[in-house]
């Protein structure tokens, strides 16, 4: 019985392997030395599975339709993560990470295209403030992603662990590989088994999981254990432990993993190179974003207005400014806008129209509260941006609302602290996806997801799609 079981796990194991295993090509082999992997790897079952299971999700129309949303800015992301040193394959970190969404938000308030904490943020020079959460700037956060994923490189001298720390923290990688050396060491020295400078470490580590010691006690099992010269490899830290609830790595992260190289290799597959898809071989070849500078205080419909683009396009690039209103206590701030209107916008960034924003004279029974409710803006926007010591308001004393004043009387005002544009419905007919719809409108596709609290790109014939 137990050689017929033995037989089938071999059968299931080479089944999910022969996925890619038998018709894998060399840029498949590619992605897993560039992230430091031994080329054996892409005969791991699991991996088989991981990347059979994107293939179903991210079938061939979802894979491609994820890029093309993302084509105006990936270029600028591979750019700079090649100045910055790191592979081409982290890319597809980012698309773990956030699908490609520069305000995604996690249900830990994890933020943008690479999902920073606002503490480590912060850490890295992400501004997080009443005008700005830096988080969700494309640029910014991809150069601080890149300083980040290159500290962890140094710590741990290998990509697929500075990724895997990325994602459950350099503390817990350092235990795994403490814990999983000592593991290998008795295993290769059964008669170190009982040994009482192994049991120390051991009893150290798992009093570090009860929260009885520092992790600082767990640093220095790991700078000893690591003077043995025996280096576990990622089957080794990704193996499941029978009778072991805290795994060398958490679950989560060793999918994570699988799932950053399965979609860098679904890149290779054939739909990719089709005619209409060709394009998103070459993203990267061409600047596609360019950053410039503009004065504080602007408005981007104004700066929009000024480039010839849509206000919705310019906020796409640039979802990192709350209210839409460059940071007023900054002389200059640096915003994305396409490269193509680079040249526009050097003709004529002396003569952008200044925000005439809607002023507000104080009546009796008006607070600085009501206003906020009144006018859907944060409350501590109004006292900043007004420069305001106290809650308390003069009789006709002048309120400056940071709303445009050309919008009064076109704009919404909702719930979310924000206004948008009167809206159309549009009826779904057949052949159309969110993507063909949001290029008809010349609207971000991510916008038009969030405005109809869409989870996924998949519409039916007789939707009904707010267009705002």
């Amino acid at each position: 019985m137990k050689r017929v079981i033995s037989l089938i796990l071999i059968f299931s194991i080479y089944s999910y392997a022969s996925l890619i295993g038998s018709a894998y090509s060399q840029r498949d082999l590619q992605i897993l030395e560039d992230l430091d992997i031994n080329p054996s790897f892409i005969s791991d079952y699991k991996l088989q599975k991981v990347y059979t299971q994107y293939q179903s999700k991210y079938n061939s129309s979802n894979y491609v339709e994820k890029l093309n949303e993302a084509s105006l800015f990936v270029p600028k992301i591979k750019e700079i993560l090649r100045e910055e040193g790191i592979p081409d394959v982290f890319i597809y970190m980012a698309m773990a990470e956030s699908n490609f969404t520069m305000d995604a938000k996690s249900r830990v308030r994890a933020t943008g295209l690479w999902q920073f904490m606002s503490a480590t943020g912060k850490r890295y020079g992400l501004e997080n403030d009443l005008y700005v959460d830096e988080r969700m700037d494309l640029i910014k956060s991809t150069k601080a992603a890149a300083d980040y994923l290159n500290r962890l490189h140094d710590i741990f001298g290998k990509w697929y662990l500075a990724a895997i720390a990325y994602n459950c923290g350099e503390g817990r990688v350092i235990e795994a590989i403490a814990r999983a050396t000592i593991d290998l060491y008795v295993e290769r020295n059964p008669h170190m088994k009982n040994d009482k400078q192994i049991d120390e470490y051991r009893n150290i580590i798992k009093a570090y999981q009860e929260k009885r010691v520092k992790f600082r006690e767990v640093r220095k099992v790991y700078n000893e254990v690591k003077k043995w010269n025996i280096e576990p490899d990622i089957n080794d830290l990704l193996t499941v432990q029978t009778k072991i609830s805290r795994q060398y790595i958490p679950s989560e992260s060793r999918r994570y993993i699988r799932k950053i190289i399965s979609l860098a290799m679904m890149k290779s597959q054939s739909f990719i190179r089709h005619e209409e898809n060709s394009h998103l071989l070459n993203m990267g070849i061409s600047t596609t974003v360019a950053t410039v500078q503009v004065k504080g205080g602007l408005h981007l419909r104004n700066i929009a207005n000024s480039i010839g683009m849509s206000y919705d396009e310019l906020l796409s690039l640039n979802k990192h400014i709350k209210q839409s209103i460059i940071p007023p206590t900054k002389e200059v701030y640096e915003i994305n806008i396409p490269y193509s209107r680079l040249s526009r916008f050097n003709e004529t960034k002396d003569s952008i129209k200044d925000t005439k924003f809607v002023v507000h004279i104080v009546k009796r029974g008006d607070t600085l509260y009501g206003l906020s409710r009144k006018y859907r803006i944060p409350y501590s926007l109004i006292k900043d941006y007004n420069k305001l010591k106290t809650n308390k308001l003069a009789l006709k004393q002048k309120i400056i609302l940071p709303i445009p004043k050309d919008m009064i009387g076109k704009i919404k005002f909702s719930n979310d602290n924000s206004y948008t544009s009167n809206k159309k419905n549009y009826t779904v007919k057949s052949g159309d996806s969110l993507y063909s719809i949001a290029k008809k409108y010349k609207i971000n596709v991510e916008k038009l997801k969030r405005d109809n609290n869409l989870k996924t790109s998949l519409l039916k014939i007789g939707d009904k799609i707010v267009i705002r």
